[in-house]
């Protein structure tokens, strides 16, 4: 058994089962609802469908992040246990996260100087953040100790892709991404923005397609274009959505036909509350091995 833990935020969005099953620990980020404060904790304070249901009603939402104090009580139970820690964090690119982590493990590597503590910044975030950790606790459980599977992490972080897109336009008004008007006109001419995360981490516009039905065709395009190996891809695939499920699965059929060589099903997740608050309900992404981000 390796001597080290495994480790993410709650924002790696998937369920429960999956981490105990892959022995991943997480740390969880927080939100209010309404001015009620929540553990984003994968939705067992409060189930996906109701947060949802309330943001569509109008519910006003806030997040925060795993501050230093938290991570230091979260990770001291490890280290005492004589376990070294390699966690990954929420991408920089739209959290500070990763920042608060830091602090904390140099901090606490003053008190356990013989402890290791690596800290990888995900690049990612939601189901394909939880995907790049599936495949570390593949690294893991093959026996590759923690100074290797640290490296092995910074190498190939970027090879993960995370596309998205949205039927919904109200919360990318809201959070100020596209203006009013954009969003008006957006939502008369049916326009369902494509978007991914690029090389920093951060959420990008891509394309402004008219209609789902080809919005769902084109994000599975751009799987084909970037995947290892292109249609004989076999790797895994996740998706995650925020309240439409329907539309999460138009698009797993379609990989699912497209990538006869795909590493089983598709796995399906929920967009967590924490990025749940920002896209709002109506986002669907899409995570694949693939290319090296590069912009």
């Amino acid at each position: 058994m390796a001597e080290y833990i495994l480790s993410c935020c709650s924002t790696a969005d998937l369920t429960q089962e999956h981490f105990d099953n892959r022995e991943i620990h997480y740390i969880c980020f927080h939100y209010s609802l309404n001015n009620v404060q929540y553990a984003d904790d994968l939705g067992k304070s409060l189930p996906f469908d109701e947060f949802y249901r309330a943001m569509a009603n109008g519910a006003e939402t806030k997040t925060s992040q795993v501050n230093v104090d938290e991570f230091i009580t979260y990770f001291t139970p490890f280290l005492e246990q004589g376990l070294d820690i390699l966690h990954v964090s929420l991408s920089s690119g739209i959290s500070g996260v990763f920042n608060s982590a830091n602090i904390a493990r140099s901090e606490l590597l003053e008190k356990y100087p013989d402890r290791k503590i690596y800290i990888v910044d995900s690049l990612g975030a939601s189901s394909g953040y939880g995907l790049f950790l599936d495949k570390l606790a593949d690294q893991r459980d093959s026996g590759m100790e923690i100074d290797l599977l640290y490296d092995w992490a910074e190498t190939h972080k970027l090879e993960l892709h995370h596309w998205f897109f949205s039927t919904d336009l109200t919360f990318y008004v809201k959070g100020g991404r596209i203006s009013k008007t954009a969003g008006f006109v957006g939502s008369i001419l049916n326009i369902c923005p494509l978007l991914n995360m690029n090389h920093l981490g951060q959420l990008i516009p891509r394309d402004k397609i008219r209609g789902k039905k080809r919005v769902v065709e084109e994000i599975v395009n751009q799987m084909e274009l970037h995947a290892q190996d292109g249609a004989n891809y076999n790797g895994k695939c996740y998706i995650s959505n925020a309240y439409c499920y329907e539309d999460a699965r138009a698009v797993a059929d379609l990989v699912e036909a497209r990538f006869p060589k795909l590493n089983g099903k598709v796995e399906i997740n929920s967009v967590g509350t924490t990025i749940g608050s920002h896209t709002g309900p109506g986002t669907v992404a899409l995570f694949f091995w693939g290319d090296e981000r590069k912009n």
